[in-house]
C-alpha cells in the first residue's frame, strides 16, 4: 500500500515526499536516484524541518514495536496517517503523545492500480485541514470513505480492506467449477477472471444498484435463475458472507 500511495503522490506531483525505508527495493533506489522521493533508512536521518503528514504504512504487528519511533514527528506538528489493521488510537495516542493529530485510514489492494477504496475516521484532535489533507492524500488509490466511529474501521478492514481477496477467491471457486463441467483449466481460468473483471468495470460504469443489475441478467426460468437458486439459499451465499466478514472484523478487533 505504501508503494500504490507513493506511485499515486508522484503522478499526482504530491510532495515533496520522503520515504523512510530500511530495505529499499530497486525502484525506490531508482526514484531516488531520479531525485524524485528522499530516501533514509530510519527515521532520525529525515532532515525536513516541516513535515505536514507522516503516512504510517506498517503491518499492525510491526508498528507495535516501531510506533514509538515516530513520535518526534508528532511532536513537530505532522499529521499522523495510519493504515494498520486493528491498531487502535488509543495505542497511538500513548506512542505518539495525548496531542496527536492521528487518522486511520484502511485502503485496499485495487489502489495498486487507482481503482481502490479507503475508508478513513478522524481521531478526536483531527482537525477540518487534516481530514482534507489525508482525504486528498488517500485519493490517490481511488474513492474514499468516512465513518464516525471508530470501531466502524474493523468493519471497513473485513469489508473491503480484506474484500479483493473474496474476489480472488471467488475466480478460483468459478474455475474449479468450470473445469468442473468439462472446461480445460485455462479456458474456464480465462473466462472467470474475465467475467468477474468485467462485472465489476459494469459495476463501476452503471450506477444501478447491484441488485438490478442482478435481475437484469435473470431471464425468468433460465440457466442464471438455476443457479442463483442455489446461491441465494438460506444457506447460500449471503449467509455465508456474513459470517467470513464477522470474522475478519472479530480478527481485527483482536489486532488491538
Amino acid at each position: 500500500m505504501g508503494g500504490a500511495l507513493l506511485k499515486g503522490w508522484l503522478a499526482r506531483d504530491i510532495g515533496p515526499v520522503t520515504v523512510v525505508e530500511p530495505k529499499p527495493s530497486a525502484d525506490l533506489k531508482n526514484l531516488a536516484r531520479k531525485k524524485q522521493i528522499t530516501l533514509v533508512a530510519a527515521p532520525s536521518q529525515v532532515k525536513a524541518k516541516k513535515i505536514a503528514a507522516c503516512l504510517v504504512a506498517l503491518k499492525p504487528q510491526i508498528l507495535k514495536g516501531e510506533a514509538p519511533v515516530l513520535a518526534g514527528f508528532s511532536k513537530n506538528g505532522a499529521l499522523m496517517i495510519s493504515i494498520a489493521a486493528g491498531t487502535h488510537t488509543d495505542a497511538l495516542y500513548k506512542a505518539w503523545g495525548r496531542d496527536a493529530r492521528i487518522i486511520r485510514a484502511m485502503p485496499n489492494t485495487p489502489g495498486a492500480i487507482g481503482q481502490g477504496i479507503t475508508g478513513l475516521y478522524a481521531a478526536k484532535n483531527a482537525k477540518p485541514a487534516d481530514i482534507k489533507k489525508a482525504d486528498a492524500l488517500l485519493k490517490a488509490l481511488g474513492q474514499t470513505v468516512w465513518v464516525k466511529k471508530e470501531g466502524l474501521i474493523d468493519s471497513v478492514t473485513a469489508l473491503s480492506g480484506s474484500g479483493p481477496a473474496y474476489l480472488f477467491l471467488m475466480v478460483e471457486a468459478m474455475t474449479e467449477a468450470g473445469i468442473a463441467e468439462g472446461l480445460a483449466h485455462a479456458e474456464a481460468e480465462q473466462l472467470a477472471r474475465a467475467t468477474v473483471a468485467g462485472a465489476g468495470a459494469l459495476l463501476a460504469a452503471d450506477k444501478s444498484p447491484a441488485a438490478s443489475l442482478r435481475q437484469a441478467v435473470t431471464s425468468p426460468g433460465g440457466t442464471t435463475e438455476a443457479a442463483l437458486k442455489v446461491l441465494m439459499a438460506k444457506d447460500g451465499l449471503t449467509p455465508l458472507m456474513k459470517r467470513a466478514i464477522r470474522a475478519a472484523r472479530k480478527r481485527a478487533e483482536e489486532l488491538r
